[in-house]
């Protein structure tokens, strides 16, 4: 299997629909309209200006030639945060595409990131034990779990 991580440019937009749009990935994201052919053009329109900018990257992420998500380091309220969806199909991937995104944030030149999870997701094992903390926060109406994690050794 072979994970590669893709400019936002090398993907048609619409091919992220049928992945953003399930209801078991909106579920964990939050609440917006399902996107449509122009809501995904501007999505990526916005996630390409956030590639641009100072300790941002953002990565379409495809397994085997196929479109499975995106990924991405950008700011946020408390700081970077890490930005993972998957396609339900590949959620097992979540580890590998969590370990690119702390490699390049060391690249990038940051000391800590964050993650933040959704109410409807269940606090995460594996987060938990490379967090320096876990504690909940507010953004956009909604509550999450972040976790504060290290960059680097």
């Amino acid at each position: 299997m072979m994970i590669n991580y893709l400019p936002l440019d090398a993907i048609t937009p619409n091919d992220f629909i049928p992945i953003f749009n399930k209801p078991s990935i909106r579920q964990h994201l939050i609440e917006h309209a399902p996107f449509d052919a122009q809501s995904i053009k501007t999505w990526v329109r916005e996630k390409r200006h956030i590639d641009t900018q100072d300790g941002c990257l953002v990565r379409a992420v495809s397994v085997n030639n196929c479109l499975v998500g995106w990924c991405g380091i950008q700011r946020a309220e408390c700081g970077f945060e890490l930005a993972i969806v998957l396609d339900t199909s590949h959620w097992g991937l979540g580890r590998y595409v969590f370990k690119f995104l702390l490699s390049r944030g060391e690249q990038l030149g940051h000391q800590v990131v964050y993650l933040h999870l959704l109410h409807t997701r269940r606090e995460s094992t594996f987060l938990t034990q490379r967090a320096l903390r876990v504690f909940k926060t507010h953004m956009l109406g909604e509550c999450f779990t972040t976790y504060e994690i290290k960059v680097g050794d």
